[in-house]
């Protein structure tokens, strides 16, 4: 191996593509010949420059408990020379990455960046690139109002090799852990996901859309714009007294869950002052938080 590839980190890949695949499926099958065979064909035809090509994994890191991740996200998180994370990013997920990747803070939040969208973009591009095997860790969904699509569509411009890994999406994990179901046939048939996040003061949302009957509506980023949403949700026809609730930090050992009216959930949310992440629920689905709640 040594004589094969000269570079620790050529061999260190080789060795967890071995680990990976077909020669470990074979001494695992009690086929050590067959593994001994397709091992050396390994060594033989694998060229030392594909051992040097860098990748970027785009992950989905959950809502924050870590047991919610998939085999494959944390088989990438464990073979990662650098990792970009986000806010969102619970320090249970982080401490499962390889210890020896380097650990870079990527992360938003309203009126503040710690690096511009394009600057994620290029700083991707920029360590594939160098050879390096790239984690993007992202909260819940990279592709639920994660941005996913626009960091992997500079590599695709670039002929970067990129994986995209789901997670599952904040709405989902937190209606869970909170005893939510986001259908259910006696109260909706349809669900909603739209983003609250402000921009210039302004909630463009589709309302008519929002409040059609027997429909689930979940807001992400939506405590900022709090008040228009309640304000614009009444005045397209929403009942004053339609349940929401207000879940902080979901599937956590923070989660906190606040249950109102649409109509007085500003007030609460001012009352309580919710820290993010915190998402938004709002459909007669609610009603079935006290008699589901398990977490």
């Amino acid at each position: 191996m040594k004589a094969k590839f000269g570079q620790l980190k050529q061999r260190r890949r080789f060795w967890e593509s071995v680990l990976q695949g077909p020669v470990a499926d074979h001494v695992l099958a009690g086929r050590d010949e067959l593994a001994i065979k397709t091992l050396e064909t390994l060594i033989e035809d694998t060229a030392d420059n594909a051992l040097q090509q860098g990748e970027v994994y785009l992950v989905g890191a959950g809502p924050g408990d870590p047991d919610l991740l998939t085999f494959k996200a944390l088989r990438l998180m464990q073979q990662a020379d650098v990792v970009f994370y986000d806010r969102l990013v619970s320090k249970e997920v982080l401490a499962l990455v390889r210890k020896e990747a380097e650990m870079i803070y990527v992360g938003k939040q309203r009126a503040w960046h710690s690096k511009r969208q394009d600057e994620i973009n290029l700083l991707l591009l920029e360590h594939a690139q160098a050879g390096k095997r790239v984690l993007r860790l992202k909260g819940g969904d990279p592709f639920i109002f994660g941005r996913g699509g626009e960091e992997i569509a500079t590599l695709a411009e670039q002929k970067i090799p990129f994986q995209v890994v789901p997670g599952i999406t904040a709405a989902s994990g937190v209606a869970c852990y909170s005893g939510i179901p986001l259908t259910h046939r006696d109260y909706s048939q349809s669900c909603v996901f739209v983003t609250g996040q402000l921009k210039e003061g302004e909630l463009d949302l589709n309302w008519q859309a929002l409040v059609q009957p027997r429909q689930t509506v979940v807001v992400y980023m939506g405590l900022a714009g709090l008040d228009i949403l309640s304000q614009q949700l009444q005045k397209h026809g929403m009942r004053a007294d339609m349940p929401a609730a207000l879940v902080q930090q979901g599937t956590t050992d923070n989660q906190k869950v606040w249950v109102s009216s649409i109509a007085e959930l500003p007030e609460l949310a001012k009352k309580q002052q919710p820290v993010a992440p915190t998402l938004l629920i709002i459909g007669e689905v609610v009603e079935l938080h006290n008699k589901l709640a398990w977490f």
